[in-house]
């Protein structure tokens, strides 16, 4: 039975519809337009492909035609939202949370069509609420439900602290929702319980029914969820032979998830390339898909370029003629953990790499963590990255 086009929309990178595919699907198959809002509170400057799930969502729904509205968390992120994390976030000032959004816009644009939604700022109403209003607000929730979740409850029974500003956290975005008059949320599976906060809000105001979209988690390039801190992430905004390796280095059985997931390309061709597997050495279906990436997210001359400095350095194993330059001050000491942890954006991810054996200075294998190298050596991450070290 071939799917139709809203069986597409909500079945490919859909990990949950609340309260169901079905009724859903029933709503958006009655041609209305729909009223969508997805929101980013801009605590960080960043974007990998897992984030970009959703926005991909968003997009698609956007090119239909619905109501779309992206929603710049500028009040929200003076809290922060400790859905995924175990300790409280940082405040954040208006002027950083500005300049994060301009940098977050500008990969954004990358997956999101900014041409087909609207862009919105909670601080339009959330700033006006007086006390009353908050109070009122709360009355429709439940401390127990908060406390309830599992990283609140390991913070609680580890004896750490919870702000009781954090309660109030997914209060701000059930009201968003309800200003938004929202008939669906799209977010990533770690903000169901906020999501869940707006249905409860509009079904109490307005005495009807919202829906809720999840995401499903990406995995980085070891097979754990995408994350800065583990070392994992494909990032918009890396140059195309970094984005290229990257790919490559995912596992086997997450090729048709990143196709799925991260990529544009129609159903039926990833069926094919699913096909293809299981007859092909996987490694030609990986290029295939680190070609599309690049060049989805860059360009297909980025593309080819990056897929022949990948065949001539990891597969050819050749030094590369042309290789990044990293900048370094003599005056900051840095060993080599510093250094590594900088490209690698974890200390941890530095740390393991040395004790693995995966990082080397002109050839040599490194394994003393306070190793300072000189300048202009050529340090070697994993089997496919060089850097070339500049210090001043």
């Amino acid at each position: 039975m071939e799917l139709n086009e809203n069986d597409e929309l909500l079945t490919r990178g859909v990990a949950n519809i609340i309260p169901g595919k079905k009724q859903l699907k029933g709503k958006l198959d009655n041609d209305k337009k729909i009223n969508i809002y997805f929101g980013i509170d801009p605590t960080s400057t960043k974007i990998h492909l897992g984030h970009a799930v959703p926005l991909r969502k968003l997009n698609e729904f956007a090119k239909k035609g619905h109501n779309v509205t992206f929603l710049i968390g500028d009040f929200t992120a003076l809290i922060g939202d400790t859905s995924d994390k175990e300790s409280e976030r940082p405040a954040l000032t208006t002027e950083e949370i500005e300049e994060n959004f301009k940098t977050y816009k500008k990969q954004a644009e990358k997956i999101l069509d900014f041409n087909l939604v609207k862009v919105r700022y909670n601080s339009e109403w959330l700033k006006q609420l007086k006390f009353e209003d908050i109070l009122k607000l709360t009355q429709h929730y439940s401390v127990g439900d908060f406390i309830s979740r599992e990283l609140v409850k390991k913070r609680l029974t580890d004896g750490k602290r919870v702000g009781l500003h954090e309660f109030l956290y997914p209060v701000m975005q059930g009201y968003d929702s309800f200003m938004l008059d929202t008939d669906l949320q799209i977010g990533g599976t770690d903000q169901t319980f906020n999501m869940q906060a707006g249905r409860t809000l509009i079904k109490d105001k307005q005495g009807r029914e919202s829906f809720i979209l999840t995401s499903p988690i990406l995995e980085g390039t070891d097979g754990r969820k995408m994350s800065k801190s583990w070392g994992n992430a494909i990032w918009l905004e890396d140059a195309p032979n970094d984005m290229y390796r990257k790919v490559m280095a995912i596992p086997d059985e997450l090729i048709i998830t990143y196709f799925t997931l991260a990529t544009n390309i129609h159903t039926k061709k990833i069926k094919e390339y699913e096909h293809r597997l299981k007859k092909e050495n996987p490694i030609n279906i990986k290029k295939g898909l680190a070609h599309i990436i690049v060049t989805e997210l860059n360009d297909k001359t980025s593309a080819e370029l990056a897929q022949k400095e990948f065949e001539k350095v990891v597969q050819n194993h050749e030094t590369p003629k042309q290789s990044e330059e990293l900048l370094l001050y003599e005056k900051d000491n840095l060993n080599i953990i510093d250094i590594v942890s900088k490209i690698t954006e974890s200390k941890s991810e530095a740390k393991r790499l040395l004790q693995q054996k995966g990082i080397s200075v002109d050839d040599v294998i490194i394994d003393d963590i306070n190793f300072i190298p000189k300048s202009n050596q050529l340090l070697k991450i994993g089997k496919r990255r060089f850097i070339k070290l500049v210090i001043k």
